[in-house]
């Protein structure tokens, strides 16, 4: 929206919001350096950078359309270059710190202290019972880096915290290195789990951000949906039968029998549900998932009434499970509990990440880490284009690669901390509350931090199946998705997408998460290679009675009107990639046409004697295929058939011009367009008749 101006009506005024102003869900955060668009100019037009005119307020040196008139006297004013309108791009903290809006406190402590209520409990949840680490890791996890990300990132309502499909995958790995050797036994195994989880992080923190220093941020749209929904939903399953072992009081049975595969403890389940399950914990267990289950449909429900929504229904369950147990003692009665928790996690409270404990697992887990940095990002990168979407900015998928590369390697520098990503979930819980700039970030970390060190004697008595309840319930989050989307994709036929879904999550039941994701990746790349391989061609026809030519099989009126001419559209560029298969693509339409036909079909059609190519969509042409063009015409010339060129563009001509394809075709093969070509080529066979008569 705009207004004119009243001084001049020419010139358009843009009228702004104000910090304070309403929008959805509250107030909107001003424009800044730092949330442009990537395509935007780095510099702004300010009265710093740009020479002005002399003259004040004056407008004479203004023509009557409000455009300034260059003085021939004076040189023409040059743009200085401003490191500081850099260092405000690249560290968006610099530039929304200084610009920051106390209208906006508000929205932003409430909503950092009610992701941090949600936060607290989960963190613990995660470190205790996916990765199998001193809760404390997680709690640093949750804090370190998130104030990382507050001043590096581009998402405003972004939380950067742990997940639990990150910190199962972190679990997993340090089971496999502590199983490594039947023969042996770790003296420490507690200082190998945080050696582990260290270098992880460090190595997820190396690969996201030289990702984003290589502007690769374009990886979110290369691998599908599909396949990170399989991911996402086979993760859920494997969380959820890790969990069920202590709701049901099955750990200690667990570590005698020590199953390792998730087939392996769904069978354990199975056949000791039944027969050793410790009744009080699976009382409480399940007893604080129904209460979480109610207290969140109950929110749902009453979404309008702020003060219902904004319960923290998760920390609520961890307050009254601890109270009744201290209580009722149920320590006494074999519950597990969370027990005195060492705020330090080693030796050094900070300590450089690489060092000989830590090196000694670095090849172990790179694969590990890999895996982790791409499904990191992918979450990440979908939570912070949603809520830029909702709240009206722009992100950049490669500096959000930076930013959390950075914070994984700041969170690495304590032993132990777990990688952290962006979370859908609490992301939206964010902007829903009032968050409005990284500023919730900052309190939702520092509230973090507090409780680490001051809150964990407080959850002394907390039962450990309560943080699997926990567990649960973001399972169930993860898994609401799953039938949407299959449904979608068996209406929609994308039998391919449903494979790639179905083999992530089947292979990661049977094998493990690694495994899953790995080949569905690999085929979901070849899958794109294949796709790109396949130059994009069609045969046109003329429409009766008017010069246009259309798609045939596009057109119902478009057809072929001169036996022997097959005229073909490429409808994209050419490269190395999708024009190695040209000529038999070629090949194929000239002796089957646009049907599908199986190889060994008799031809439906005759070999062309004159091709006509329809250029207009090839906008650029690399080395490789400009050869492979020249051999082509070169095959055709030798079998007597005739190339005509139309809608060829200047780059692809100059690139035919330096490899000789115009030298060979001659001048007459290029023509403005079809009707020219076709014009051409009716005259040479009148000329063939007369000659021949």
């Amino acid at each position: 929206m705009y207004t004119r101006s009243s001084s001049h009506p020419n010139l358009p005024t843009f009228a702004t919001t104000s910090a304070g102003g309403s929008g959805r869900g509250g107030a909107k955060t001003p424009r800044t350096p730092g949330t442009v668009d990537e395509r935007a100019p780095l510099l702004g037009r300010t009265e710093e950078d740009v020479e002005q005119y002399p003259g004040g307020s004056d407008t004479s040196h203004l023509d009557n359309t409000g455009t300034a008139r260059r003085d021939p006297n004076r040189p023409t004013p040059t743009r200085k270059r401003s490191t500081w309108a850099k260092v405000r791009y690249y560290i968006p903290s610099m530039a929304w710190i200084p610009e920051y809006s106390w209208s906006l406190l508000g929205g932003d402590v409430l909503a950092g202290l009610t992701v941090a209520s949600m936060l607290i409990p989960q963190s613990i949840s995660y470190a205790s019972s996916l990765a199998k680490l001193n809760p404390v890791t997680g709690l640093f996890s949750a804090s370190i880096p998130g104030i990382v990300y507050a001043l590096l990132g581009t998402s405003r309502q972004l939380n950067v915290a742990p997940e639990a499909a990150l910190s199962l995958l972190v679990g997993q790995a340090i089971n496999e290195v502590l199983h490594s050797d039947p023969h042996s036994h770790p003296v420490d195994p507690d200082a190998v789990g945080l050696a582990v989880s260290t270098i992880i992080t460090f190595q997820v923190g190396l690969i996201s951000f030289f990702l984003g220093l290589f502007r690769l941020g374009f990886l979110d749209v290369v691998l599908s949906r599909a396949l990170l929904r399989g991911f996402v939903t086979a993760v859920a399953v494997v969380i959820m039968i890790e969990q069920l072992i202590p709701m049901f009081g099955l750990t200690s049975l667990q570590h005698t029998l020590n199953p390792n595969t998730t087939l392996e403890k769904l069978i354990f389940l199975i056949d000791h549900v039944f027969t050793h399950t410790h009744r009080t914990t699976a009382i409480i267990s399940f007893g604080a998932l129904l209460v979480l289950v109610v207290l969140r449909t109950t929110k749902r429900a009453f979404q309008r009434y702020p003060l219902v929504y904004r319960l923290p229904e998760v920390l609520i369950v961890v307050v009254v499970s601890t109270i009744l147990s201290d209580q009722f003692r149920w320590d006494e009665d074999g519950v597990d509990i969370l027990g005195a928790v060492q705020v330090n996690t080693g030796k050094h409270f900070v300590k450089f990440p690489l060092h000989r404990s830590t090196l000694r697992y670095l090849r172990k887990t790179t694969s590990t880490a890999i895996l982790i940095s791409v499904a990191g990002f992918l979450d990440s990168i979908v939570a912070a284009k949603q809520n830029a979407s909702l709240y009206g900015y722009s992100i950049s998928p490669n500096r959000e690669l930076v930013a959390l590369g950075s914070a994984n390697i700041a969170g690495s520098f304590i032993p132990g901390t777990l990688p952290a990503y962006g979370s859908i979930t609490r992301s939206k819980v964010n902007g829903d509350v009032g968050g409005r700039t990284q500023m919730a970030s900052l309190v939702c970390s520092g509230v973090v931090l507090l409780a680490t060190f001051f809150l964990l004697p407080w959850l002394y008595y907390l039962p450990k199946c309560v943080l699997a309840a926990i567990i649960c319930l973001v399972v169930f989050s993860l898994l609401a998705e799953a039938p949407h989307d299959v449904k979608f994709y068996w209406r929609m036929r994308a039998w391919m997408d449903f494979f790639l879904m179905s083999l992530t999550f089947f292979l990661t039941i049977i094998w493990n998460v690694e495994v899953g994701i790995l080949v569905s990746v690999v085929i979901s790349l070849l899958l794109v290679v294949h796709r790109s391989s396949k130059t994009r061609l069609t045969i046109l026809g003329r429409v009766p009675g008017t010069d246009k030519w259309k798609a045939i099989g596009e057109d119902p009126e478009a057809e072929e009107e001169v036996p022997g001419v097959l005229i073909i559209r490429i409808r994209e560029n050419l490269d190395f990639a999708n024009t190695a298969q040209l000529k038999e693509r070629l090949r194929r339409l000239e002796l089957y046409g646009n049907e599908k036909h199986h190889p060994s079909e008799e031809p439906h059609r005759q070999h062309a004697n004159i091709l006509v190519f329809h250029l207009a969509d090839v906008d650029s042409i690399d080395a490789s295929a400009v050869q492979i063009f020249r051999e082509l015409v070169e095959t055709y010339q030798s079998r007597g058939v005739g190339i005509y060129i139309t809608h060829l563009k200047r780059n692809p001509r100059e690139a035919f011009k330096r490899a000789g394809i115009v030298d060979l075709l001659g001048e007459s093969a290029f023509c403005k367009d079809v009707s020219s070509a076709m014009a051409l080529i009716e005259q040479g066979s009148v000329r063939e008749r007369s000659a021949y008569m």
